[in-house]
């Protein structure tokens, strides 16, 4: 089949990295990228598990030899995705999913046009907050840099296609399945029956769609 490429991104917190891993499960033949990156590791995270963690100079040699799909640098450190990914997915015959930030998924979009581009929200500002403050990963600055980032980040759901707002988890993870489905049939053409239910709930989630429920969010983030 054809390469499709999906982009995933959210501001932390936002629970993308639990609907991600229920994606992988239920949808067959998607290929996930690791993320290069030169931060070292947080708390339980492994290196080609979460990132591959390398060094700052590893990184720029990667950038010189034209290795990357995309790459941004994000308060002091690289971030970015080898093109490798994309063409193990090729040759597998799988689609490509990328779980990157919103100049990674710009860059991506500029190069591969046709990629489904997906923002996750989370439903409020305060329900973000509960979240970053019960996962017991991370101390009060962390936690305050968090919410500053993601006060930036949100107002870049206008770039993307999809936008996603994880209230309830059940009907988040079917609503991300169902977009992938979508675009999936889509591509090849399939219009039978049983593809109806994702048509009809990943139209839902299309951004022009989902904007009387985003104003909230953003004026809960004093936007």
């Amino acid at each position: 089949m054809n390469t499709g490429v999906f982009i995933i991104s959210a501001p932390s917190g936002s629970g993308k990295t639990t609907l991600v891993e229920r994606l992988l499960r239920e949808v067959p033949d998607l290929h996930f990228s690791i993320s290069y990156t030169t931060r070292p590791p947080r708390g339980q995270e492994r290196h080609g598990r979460e990132y591959f963690f390398i060094s700052r100079s590893e990184f720029q040699a990667m950038i010189g030899r034209n290795e990357l799909l995309e790459w941004a640098e994000v308060f002091g450190y690289y971030y970015g995705t080898a093109r490798r990914f994309l063409e193990e997915a090729q040759r597998l015959g799988m689609d490509l999913l990328l779980d990157i930030d919103v100049q990674g998924a710009a860059q991506v979009k500029e190069k591969i046009p046709q990629a489904a581009s997906i923002f996750i929200l989370p439903p409020s500002r305060g329900e973000l907050e509960f979240r970053l403050r019960h996962r017991s990963e991370d101390p009060e600055d962390v936690i305050q840099k968090r919410l500053r980032d993601a006060t930036r980040e949100i107002y870049g759901y206008d770039r993307y296609d999809y936008v996603l707002i994880n209230d309830v988890l059940e009907h988040s993870a079917k609503c991300l399945k169902a977009i992938v489905l979508s675009e999936r049939w889509r591509q090849h053409g399939n219009d039978r029956a049983e593809s109806q239910w994702a048509r009809e709930l990943a139209e839902s989630c299309r951004k022009e769609h989902v904007l009387p429920q985003i104003q909230p969010i953003l004026a809960s983030f004093g936007g």
